[in-house]
């Protein structure tokens, strides 16, 4: 086995395992916190596959931004950890195991139809194809047009927090 093989078996394992942790955690926090774990192992998974550019966006735009927002709201807004009742009931531990089966199921489907045809060989994420499509005219004006929507929303954003204080 190759240091790629090893270093995938590892991300995934890790990626899976923090997966777990964020639906099973009752905190909040320590729920963000997994799941930044598992964009961070994501990223190492994009980057053995070659797609350098999506790697490197899971880690900016995903673990970096994304989540530093969501947890800046989580400890702003002081949520505390989920409670359990007495009244939770075994039918929803069984629809859950249901549904992760149904998951597996699909998962088993997709790699035993799609695995041997070599669908990663003509896959290409680097930034150049990507660049090129963005920045083409056809989608210039709509790149453009986010830019400008995500400005008025940083400024609206400003302007009712000023309110506030």
């Amino acid at each position: 086995m190759n240091i790629d093989a090893v270093t995938f078996y590892v991300a995934a394992a890790l990626a899976l395992v923090s997966a777990i942790v964020v639906v099973a955690q009752r905190n909040p926090i320590y729920s963000a916190f997994a799941l930044i774990v598992t964009l961070c192992s994501l990223s190492a998974i994009y980057g053995i596959l070659g797609a350098s550019f999506v790697a490197i966006l899971q880690v900016v735009v995903y673990a970096g931004a994304i989540m530093v927002l969501f947890l800046f709201v989580l400890m702003l807004l002081n949520v505390r950890p989920e409670e359990r009742f007495a009244g939770e009931s075994l039918r929803f531990k069984l629809l859950g195991v249901g549904l992760a089966g149904l998951l597996a199921a699909q998962v088993a489907y997709v790699l035993w139809r799609f695995a041997p045809s070599g669908v990663a060989a003509v896959f290409d994420a680097s930034s150049r194809p990507v660049a090129r499509i963005l920045f083409s005219p056809q989608y210039l004006y709509v790149f453009e047009a986010t830019s400008i929507l995500i400005l008025a929303a940083l400024v609206g954003s400003v302007a009712l927090a000023r309110k506030d204080a």
